[in-house]
């Protein structure tokens, strides 16, 4: 007999409650992160995001048709977020919170895939990664990039949902999110044929074909674009070199941003994807975490170099997720074994945590060069690579020899460098002290036409520093024969 009842659709199942909100794990990782973001000097990449957004819109977009095209979004966001000032702290800000925004989603999804404690478990390693810190105290968008992509995986899994799928407004959010992971960062787009494992076993053909499809068709039509002018900006780096199938073994390292902690949790990782018992997110989580690297080191062969570290930073939260899910899944003791976990990696990431927070923890110490230069009277300076001074026009904070060969107060259109007048000797005619700033190790600067030149005018080396990492900077000064 058919009732009303009968004719009602089935009730959802009734979810207790789970107020573990993640807010207070984002809260931690924003903070972490922000904590490193006044003690490290601004390095040459930050200093061309101040360069690309002190600049007028056609002047951007003047930059963007020759150089760092694929950073137009990016730079378009930080032009207005610089009208508020150019201070360390502010420039980095965005960075710090976007690492918040991925914690967030990172706490949930983990709640989502497997368990509450998977969740905080993977957005508390996340914070403690020592990448984590460098990155989110890092004015350029491998933040943004991270929170972009843990955000479309939460997407997608909402969208995959058995009683949503039907629906267009999780396809839509995801749509949104697949492009916003294209602005953020070309080659974030990496992460995304992931995602197809979780789409294809866990929806219907015709729902893969009708609803996931053209979501991501959609979302990466910034990736075409922005894929299309880095193509024809391959000159822009020239400078990286190929890399063999043996660089994928420092994976573990550069997504952690520590040996011992990646090594660690890449262990853990693996575990995490036998004992997660959803085969789909399984596979998914595990494509989030290698594809990146193994299709970048692809590209590289395949089109023109491409592999550098920094740009598979979108894969750490995934290193966080599977490790959380693995510990999580520990019968009798998962609270121990999270508890546990978060410890070790904190511990053993110490000293690479007090590294990122040096005056030098990006690399590029402009700071301690400026104060290197001690100027008399009379003296000039020449830089090695012409952006380098910009490091100098920003840290400068007395008298400094004179600049003989500017041109101008402003950089190129076409680039980060500056305008300089090419005849040396003439420009140092009459000078008894040359100093000559450049990016690179001492030995470096036998390569360089600038100190070529100013060898050739007839001054030799009295004295060189270097500023202890590797690219670093070197300060060196010349006299007269």
């Amino acid at each position: 007999m058919t009732t009303a009842s009968t004719l009602a659709p089935p009730a959802r199942p009734v979810i207790r409650s789970r107020r573990s909100s993640p807010w207070w794990v984002a809260g931690i990782a924003g903070v972490v992160a922000f904590s490193g973001s006044g003690s490290a000097s601004l390095n040459g990449d930050e200093l061309a995001t101040i360069s690309a957004a002190s600049r007028s819109l056609p002047g951007l977009w003047e930059l963007a048709r020759h150089i760092d095209g694929h950073f137009l979004p990016y730079y378009l966001f930080m032009q207005l977020w610089a009208k508020a000032g150019t201070a360390e702290l502010w420039l980095r800000l965005p960075s710090a919170l976007a690492i918040g925004v991925a914690a967030w989603f990172l706490v949930d999804l983990g709640r989502r895939v497997h368990s509450t404690w998977a969740g905080v478990t993977a957005g508390l390693l996340f914070a403690a990664l020592p990448s984590v810190s460098y990155y989110g105290a890092f004015a350029r968008s491998y933040a943004p990039a991270a929170a972009a992509v843990v955000f479309s995986f939460w997407a997608v899994h909402r969208a995959t949902r058995a009683q949503e799928q039907a629906e267009r407004a999780p396809w839509v959010v995801y749509a949104a999110a697949v492009a916003l992971v294209c602005c953020t960062h070309l080659f974030a787009v990496l992460v995304l044929p992931a995602q197809l494992v979780a789409a294809v076993a866990l929806l219907p053909r015709r729902t893969v074909l009708l609803r996931w499809a053209p979501a991501v068709a959609v979302g990466c039509l910034p990736a075409l674009v922005l894929g299309l002018v880095g193509y024809g900006e391959r000159h822009a780096i020239s400078w990286i070199p190929q890399r063999g199938p043996e660089v994928l073994l420092k994976f573990p390292k550069m997504a952690a941003g520590s040996t011992e902690v990646g090594v660690v949790l890449f262990v853990v990782a693996l575990a995490g994807v036998v004992l997660l018992r959803n085969r789909a997110w399984a596979g998914t989580l595990l494509g989030w975490l290698v594809l990146p690297p193994v299709l970048l080191l692809a590209v590289s062969h395949l089109v023109t170099p491409v592999y550098v570290d920094r740009y598979l930073f979108v894969a750490a939260p995934a290193l966080a997720l599977l490790a959380g899910i693995a510990v999580a899944s520990v019968p009798r003791g998962g609270v121990v074994a999270c508890c546990g976990l978060v410890v070790v990696a904190v511990a053993v990431g110490v000293p690479q945590q007090v590294e990122v927070r040096e005056a030098n923890g990006r690399f590029e110490d402009f700071p301690w060069a400026v104060r290197k230069v001690e100027a008399r009277p009379g003296d000039a300076v020449v830089f090695g690579q012409s952006s380098v001074r910009a490091g100098f026009d920003y840290y400068r904070n007395g008298s400094m020899p004179d600049d003989v060969l500017r041109l101008g107060a402003a950089p190129e259109a076409e680039g980060f460098g500056f305008p300089e007048r090419d005849d040396v000797a003439a420009a140092l005619a009459d000078r008894e002290r040359v100093w000559v700033v450049w990016r690179g190790v001492k030995s470096a600067g036998q390569k360089l036409p600038r100190v070529k030149a100013v060898l050739e005018a007839g001054y030799e080396q009295t004295g060189a520093w270097h500023s202890a990492e590797t690219p670093g900077l070197t300060v060196a000064v010349f006299a007269h024969k």
